[in-house]
């Protein structure tokens, strides 16, 4: 027996149901392969983002390491003034006898004494203070009484409960200084990879919240959000 006009309607509409169904399928997996691929350029570029923060950190570690003074030289100590010339003897002739020698106002020692030695010059007391001050000790770096404030969990922020802490620390950011250290579009990219929990970022305001903490203004953070 052929087919009826209403069994060939019948075929006609599954037919053109099965075709949308296809359609439909096929634009969803378009869509969902689109997806993927921006999350995977972004989680690319917060890879990029944090491993540059990594080695700016490292610099300015170097730079900040402090160096030890060099000593300042000791001071030299003036030579003597040379001794004055002792004066000449004065011999004057005489008319009717040999010629007499007269002494100076210095006598002149005795062939037979000892002549003594010329004393040293004592120093002065502010030249002895000069050479026997001990050189100035270079001052000593402070010493940190506790750990850096952005090395604080970023659980401190508000509005960031355990699960998007959990996610934070996959991103690989546990602490408020390295989230405090983020630009505009480092947010933007990190706040895209936050799944179900996007937008969040913005609207509780972390990076505002961890600058005012990674900075160790517990005031200015409790004056804006409340208390700690």
């Amino acid at each position: 027996m052929g087919l009826s006009v209403m069994d060939t309607g019948t075929l006609t509409t599954i037919a053109l149901a099965l075709i949308a169904v296809v359609a439909v399928l096929t634009v969803i997996g378009i869509l969902w392969g689109a997806h993927l691929k921006r999350q995977r350029v972004a989680a690319e570029r917060i890879e990029e983002l944090v491993a540059e923060q990594d080695r700016k950190a490292a610099a300015r570690n170097r730079a900040a390491t402090p160096t030890a003074a060099p000593a300042p030289p000791l001071p030299v100590a003036p030579p003597p003034p040379p001794l004055a010339p002792e004066p000449p003897v004065i011999v004057e002739p005489i008319a009717d006898g040999p010629a007499i020698e007269e002494p100076s106002s210095d006598p002149a020692p005795f062939a037979d004494e000892p002549i003594a030695a010329a004393a040293p010059l004592e120093a002065s007391p502010a030249a002895e203070a000069v050479v026997a001050a001990p050189a100035p000790a270079p001052p000593a770096p402070p010493v940190p009484e506790g750990p850096p404030p952005g090395d604080g969990p970023i659980t401190q922020l508000k509005g960031l409960g355990p699960k998007l802490a959990e996610r934070l620390a996959e991103l690989g950011f546990t602490t408020v200084g390295q989230l405090a250290a983020l630009d505009a579009a480092q947010a933007e990219a990190l706040d895209a990879r936050l799944g179900p929990f996007t937008g969040r970022m913005n609207r509780d305001r972390w990076i505002e919240q961890a600058r005012f903490l990674a900075a160790g203004d517990r005031a200015g953070f409790e004056a804006v959000f409340g208390k700690l």
